[in-house]
C-alpha cells in the first residue's frame, strides 16, 4: 500500500536527472479491492513517469535562530573620486568601506567621498559598528529575554544593563525617527 509524497504543481528535484520539476499529474497504480494504491508514480513533464524514491522535495531555507540575525558585511569600493596614491592616509589607499545590508553585493549604506577623506579612520569604524548591528540586537535581544527569566536573581548592574538594551530596542524598532 502506498501514499501520496507529493503533490500536484509541488516543485522536486529528479535524481535520476540532476533537474528541478513540477510534479504535473500524481498517478496511483491500483489494484481490485484496495482502499489504496499499490504504487505512486509522478508525472513531472520529462517524458516517464518517475517513482517517490528518485525525487526529493524542495527544503524550505532554515530561518537563522533570530530573524534579526542578517549577516551585514563590510565590502571595499573603489574610490572613484580620488586616485590611491592621493589617499595614503586612509585605512585602505583607494577604496571605502560599504555596508551591504542584503544577499547582493551592490545594496546596502555608503558614506560620501567628502566624508570619508575628512576622517577615513572614525568611518571605517562606523562601517563595522553598523555591519555587527544585527548582531549587537540579537545579543541585546538576548539580555533582555535573560533578564526577564532571572527575575530578581540577577546583579542591579546587569539588571541596569538589560533595561538599557530594553530602551535601546524600543527605540530602534519604534515608528519614530
Amino acid at each position: 500500500m502506498a501514499k501520496a509524497q507529493f503533490h500536484k504543481n509541488q516543485r522536486v528535484y529528479v535524481k535520476p536527472v540532476g533537474t528541478w520539476a513540477l510534479v504535473e499529474r500524481v498517478v496511483p497504480h491500483w489494484a481490485k479491492g484496495l482502499d489504496e494504491p499499490l504504487r505512486v508514480f509522478y508525472d513531472v513533464g520529462l517524458g516517464r513517469e518517475f517513482a517517490a524514491d528518485e525525487l526529493q522535495a524542495e527544503q524550505p531555507m532554515a530561518e537563522d535562530q533570530n530573524s534579526s540575525a542578517e549577516l551585514w558585511r563590510v565590502i571595499r569600493a573603489r574610490n572613484k573620486w580620488q586616485p590611491a596614491e592621493g589617499c595614503a592616509r586612509h585605512p585602505v589607499p583607494g577604496t571605502y568601506p560599504v555596508v551591504v545590508t542584503g544577499q547582493t553585493e551592490w545594496g546596502g549604506w555608503r558614506v560620501p567621498g567628502a566624508e570619508y577623506d575628512l576622517d577615513p579612520v572614525k568611518v571605517e569604524r562606523q562601517a563595522k559598528l553598523i555591519a555587527q548591528a544585527p548582531v549587537l540586537a540579537s545579543f541585546a535581544e538576548g539580555l533582555v529575554d535573560w533578564a526577564r527569566k532571572s527575575g530578581e536573581e540577577m546583579p542591579s548592574a546587569l539588571a541596569d544593563l538589560a533595561h538599557q538594551a530594553q530602551d535601546i530596542l524600543a527605540r530602534v524598532n519604534s515608528d519614530e525617527g
